[in-house]
């Protein structure tokens, strides 16, 4: 028995000593993209206010899932950091508004989004020549994986559009049916002030956050945990141009521009949750 306790004890330390490395080693392949040289100073310099391997972290990323990213939006901040990070043993899908989304009246802003992000893959194939792109959009544009395929899926400040368009339903019912049980649902969002009237409709690009946890709640998921990772004091989420006012957006042009960037990004909750095995 003693000699079993000792095993035992041993194979414990060694799973440990193993999960340490893993979880070093995804955090190292994190950094590593986020100093590539595929990406420009400018989406270096909002690192700081977006915390990249801290989030990916805190949704338990690793190198060897099959993760797709929502709406990466023309840049593809995201992306850039996703791509890499997958590429060797892992597999990576974008899912963009796609051709079903370029009827509606942003439709011409998203089809430009779109434009821009495949000609930014296109530029750097040795980067994004193994990321797959899929359309999604509801109700017409659902089918982004094999149903219970999928270990993780991402999305960052995209439920104010959701809510706004009223897709949100449509799109979360597609995300909960792409991911295996047990998959992930990491998500950043703009936050609203707690004392602020609800907005279900998002229009200033905050959110409150019980009710972003109540509609993806809805949606089957269970939340897992959240952090303050992405949270900043300074934003006072009172601006006429909503969220937009602040970096990188600067929608009022130069009026103001140093307070706002002295601001910094929005602040932002942070949420993982799990779909139910």
């Amino acid at each position: 028995m003693k000699f079993s306790f000792i095993t035992a004890a041993g194979m414990a330390l060694g799973a440990l000593i193993v999960s340490s490395f893993v979880i070093a080693d995804t955090a190292t392949a994190i950094e590593s993209a986020l100093s590539g040289d595929h990406r420009s100073e400018a989406h270096k310099a909002r690192d700081q206010y977006r915390h990249p391997t801290e989030t990916l972290m805190f949704f338990g990323i690793e190198p060897d899932m099959k993760v797709l990213e929502i709406w990466p939006g023309g840049g593809g901040w995201y992306t850039e950091v996703l791509a890499p990070l997958l590429r060797g043993e892992g597999q990576f899908t974008v899912g963009t508004p796609g051709a079903a989304s370029y009827s509606h009246s942003y439709g011409e802003n998203l089809k430009r989004s779109d434009a821009r992000f495949a000609e930014k893959t296109a530029a750097n194939p040795e980067i994004y020549d193994r990321v797959g792109v899929v359309g999604l959009w509801a109700p017409d544009a659902l089918d982004i994986a094999p149903e219970g395929s999928l270990d993780m899926i991402v999305t960052f400040r995209n439920l104010h559009n959701w809510l706004m368009w009223d897709l949100a339903d449509g799109m979360l019912a597609a995300v909960y049916k792409a991911l295996k049980p047990g998959g992930i649902l990491g998500g950043v969002r703009h936050r609203n002030k707690t004392d602020a009237p609800r907005d279900p409709n998002g229009r200033s690009g905050y959110v409150d956050e019980a009710f972003a946890i109540e509609v993806i709640q809805r949606a089957g998921f269970r939340l897992v945990d959240s952090a303050d990772i992405n949270d900043n004091p300074k934003d006072t989420k009172d601006y006429e141009r909503g969220v937009w006012t602040l970096p990188p957006s600067f929608r009022l042009g130069d009026e103001d521009r140093e307070k706002y960037a002295a601001i910094g990004e929005s602040d932002r909750f942070t949420l993982k949750f799990v779909k139910p095995e």
